[in-house]
C-alpha cells in the first residue's frame, strides 16, 4: 500500500479530485442545476467508497492495517 504524498493524507485522493471537479465547475458556471447533480454525483461516490473499502478490507492484504495508517477516506480532518 502507498501510504506517502496525497495518499498519506486520504485514502481515495482520485475521488475527492473528482468531486472537486463536479462541484467546481457548476459553481464557475453559475449553474445551480449543475450544482445538484454535483452533490448526488458526491453522494453515488462516498457510497461506492464505502462498499469498495469493506471489499478492499476484506480481500486485500495489508489494507487494514493501510486503513490504520491513513486515517481519512476522501476529506482530510473529516471523513
Amino acid at each position: 500500500m502507498v501510504s506517502n504524498g496525497v495518499y498519506g493524507f486520504v485514502r481515495h485522493p482520485m475521488y475527492l479530485g473528482a468531486i472537486l471537479m463536479f462541484v467546481g465547475a457548476p459553481l464557475l458556471l453559475g449553474s445551480a442545476a449543475g450544482l445538484g447533480v454535483a452533490v448526488a454525483l458526491s453522494l453515488v461516490l462516498a457510497f461506492r467508497i464505502r462498499d469498495e473499502e469493506r471489499v478492499l478490507a476484506a480481500g486485500l492484504e495489508g489494507y487494514v492495517e493501510y486503513q490504520r495508517e491513513v486515517h481519512y477516506r476522501l476529506f482530510p480532518f473529516l471523513w
